[in-house]
């Protein structure tokens, strides 16, 4: 992966990481806040989710090069020691054509996502701190280009999730919550076992870094013990399918998506908006930035076998989608039928199908987020989400 010169010193040189922690800062303000001063509250989340949007746009807009592939942007320097002869962990950020829409994307929909959660009643400080942490997480998963800070930013990304389900869902929002927990916790014990296999081979967890010495035939796993063999599988082997299942849960893929239409059901408006809109895409990106091009030899043996379950995705998320009465649960399982798509176009292996994929992603984002938003205005007003019930809408 090619690394685009850095920016000259200046606000520009660190604008991601500004875009990435200016709501981490909201965040902090907000718990620094008496909890009676709601309204105060909203401002601050609002200002704060607004600000990294300006950037974002500012970024996209103004600063990204179209021209290149190159991976810009990019600050990297030694973060935590790992002790004498080793590579340290480092942070390591930047962004492409591929992470540069969703790190847009994400910085709009939180945005969004703020007045939408104006008539929130219950606990209202915690919840505009776990929105903007949330966001935190999410920013920092599209711009990591190390693992470890990758897993910290996927991991710091689970718990407001669980609690805003969880807190401030509907009548089986514990379940729901306990659920995407629970799915999400074994992806990330999976990638955590594959992530530290490859630092151990490979001396480093910089992505760019491990992508070339993939495409070197230099990730062999010889340096661990069995000469990187586990369950019968050589290395490149089974650390594709620990990779491919932990983003596979969040995309989700069939059979790992049946936590996804219960947490839509349950959770609130804005939560589903997130949750469709971004969070999703997050499982999409991470094939595309962090397993495929890691072990693409894996990735070509077992093309065939993603594109059946892209395709399965695809016409049983379809079909279960028409069988549904409740509007969120029927937007949610079309959601696994559009990401279907997603996997489908990477398992072709050309470029139409990966840029498809990524287009896929960007546009399912913005569909299904107005989709979700549109079901709660419906909602509010017709106080119930059953099909069935909505004969003559104009009258409600």
């Amino acid at each position: 992966m090619e690394l685009q010169a850095s920016y000259p010193e200046g606000v520009i040189s660190h604008l991601l990481s500004w875009i990435v922690f200016l709501p981490m800062i909201g965040m902090g303000i907000i718990l620094c806040l008496p909890k009676h001063a709601i309204e105060t509250v909203k401002k601050v989340s609002l200002v704060f989710t607004g600000i990294p949007l300006v950037l974002a746009t500012y970024l996209y807009f103004s600063v990204f090069d179209t021209g290149t592939s190159a991976l810009q942007l990019v600050e990297r320097f030694d973060w935590i020691s790992l002790g004498a002869g080793e590579n340290p962990i480092q942070y390591f950020i930047g962004v492409d054509g591929i992470s540069l829409p969703l790190v847009w994307l994400t910085t709009l929909l939180l945005f969004i996502g703020v007045p939408a959660s104006y008539n929130v009643k219950k606990a209202g400080k915690a919840y505009y701190a776990l929105l903007l942490l949330l966001e935190v997480g999410i920013l920092g998963v599209f711009v990591s280009l190390d693992y470890f800070l990758f897993y910290v930013f996927w991991e710091i990304m689970l718990l407001p999730m669980y609690f805003l389900i969880g807190i401030w869902g509907g009548p089986r929002r514990e379940y729901a919550a306990i659920k995407f927990f629970l799915y999400t916790l074994a992806g990330s014990v999976l990638m955590l076992v594959a992530v530290v296999a490859l630092r151990i081979d490979s001396g480093t967890f910089s992505i760019p870094d491990l992508v070339n010495l993939a495409q070197g035939g230099e990730l062999t796993g010889a340096s661990l013990p069995f000469g990187g063999a586990l369950l019968g599988m050589k290395f490149t082997t089974w650390v594709f399918w620990f990779l491919f299942i932990s983003f596979a849960i969040k995309v989700p893929v069939f059979p790992f998506h049946t936590w996804l239409p219960d947490a839509h059901v349950q959770a609130p408006t804005p939560i589903s908006v997130i949750l469709a809109g971004i969070l999703l895409k997050l499982g999409g990106y991470g094939m595309l930035r962090a397993c495929f091009p890691i072990v693409p030899e894996a990735f070509n043996e077992f093309s065939y076998a993603l594109a059946v379950l892209g395709v399965i995705s695809i016409v049983y998320g379809a079909f279960v989608a028409l069988g549904q009465t409740d509007f969120k649960r029927m937007v949610a399982y079309s959601s696994v039928s559009h990401m279907g798509y997603v996997l489908l176009g990477m398992a072709a292996l050309t470029e139409w199908g990966m840029n498809g994929a990524a287009l896929q992603m960007f546009n399912h984002g913005t569909s299904s987020a107005a989709l979700f938003l549109i079901v709660g205005v419906i909602y509010d007003r017709a106080h119930h989400r059953d099909l069935n019930g909505f004969g003559g809408m104009s009258q409600q």
